[in-house]
């Protein structure tokens, strides 16, 4: 019989009549080789060993400073500064962004366009520019007043007294992540499906409720990553409120540096750890976020990095005692 062109037919060869056929439980499975892969493995490991002892034999390091400045008061102070803000910044950054993007999406065209200006200004601007302007803006107003506007005052604040180190800071990293958080929030609303919008619409729910019950929920799922990398991102920008005269962690460093130059490469290690250790624990807090709210749409829950290794765990001891039983 002649198969038609271009169709391979491959004919498994039969075992001997005389010979028994093994079942298929004890018949071994040969796992596909891959040489390129333990080839790549094999390298990266001796890279990744090779950085490792240069960090711990170079004596340029001074780990014995770095030990010393690790947990000191004046680096544990700024560690608390720089907390404070960020937490601060944070949430009155997303606090300022969900409002832009509710604007951005509103009907009014007045509420669009402050939205849109207001995104397109402190994305255009960088942040240090904003601290300092900010830090000098008492300098521009001396006095802020609540009032009629074109009229008389009612209240009179002194600016220069309202405007601390901790305020100007606060307030300079608040509207820059706005202005960021404000196009995550608004992706997040687009990435909802309409047929969930046109579903509560049917139903007579009011807009209020939609959104905080329906939509909110939905988009958090798509928000919750995007804006822990602009949080990742806020931590890190803390360190520029050094220049508006604030002590952070950076500023500490910077400080401590400056008194004593000879241990400028420990302090930079110490700044370099802990900036690890806070991103490290937003990035852990972020999966337990993002496995909250996943509930409902996937069918199984992406297990926890405990479930991982004790998954990872019992397969070894289960090949390991298949090995010995064979």
């Amino acid at each position: 019989m002649s198969e038609p062109p271009g169709v391979a037919v491959f004919l498994a060869e039969a075992p001997p009549a005389d010979s028994p056929a093994k079942p298929l439980t004890a018949q071994r499975v040969l796992p596909l080789r891959r040489p390129g892969r333990w080839i790549a493995t094999a390298v990266v490991l001796v890279l990744v060993a090779q950085i490792i002892h240069g960090l711990a034999t170079n004596p340029f390091y001074q780990w014995d400073r770095f030990r010393y400045w690790f947990l000191r008061p004046t680096i544990l102070d700024g560690l608390v500064i720089t907390l404070e803000v960020a937490a601060l910044s944070a949430v009155l950054g997303l606090l300022g962004g969900v409002l832009l993007a509710l604007a951005r999406l509103s009907g009014s065209p007045v509420l669009r366009a402050v939205s849109w200006v207001y995104t397109w200004l402190f994305r255009s601007v960088p942040l240090i520019v904003v601290l300092i302007f900010l830090y000098n803006f008492s300098a521009l107003y001396k006095t802020l007043s609540l009032g009629v506007p074109f009229g008389p005052a009612f209240v009179t604040f002194d600016e220069s007294r309202l405007a601390t180190d901790m305020t100007v800071a606060v307030i300079g990293l608040s509207l820059n992540e706005a202005a960021y958080a404000a196009e995550v929030v608004r992706g997040g609303i687009l990435s909802v499906d309409q047929g969930q919008h046109e579903a509560a619409a049917a139903l007579g729910l009011p807009k209020t409720y939609q959104f905080t019950r329906i939509v909110f929920p939905q988009a958090l799922r798509s928000i919750t990553p995007n804006y822990v990398n602009q949080l990742i991102g806020l931590i890190k920008g803390t360190s520029l409120v050094f220049y508006v005269s604030l002590l952070d962690l950076f500023g500490s460093v910077q400080t401590m540096g400056s008194t004593y130059p000879g241990d400028i490469v420990p302090l930079l290690l110490v700044a370099t750890v802990w900036y690890l250790i806070l991103t490290s624990a937003v990035s852990i807090a972020q999966f337990y976020v993002e496995r909250y709210f996943a509930r409902g749409a996937t069918r199984t829950l992406p297990p926890t990095p405990l479930q991982k290794a004790r998954t990872g765990l019992t397969d070894l001891l289960a090949r390991l005692r298949k090995e010995a039983a064979v």
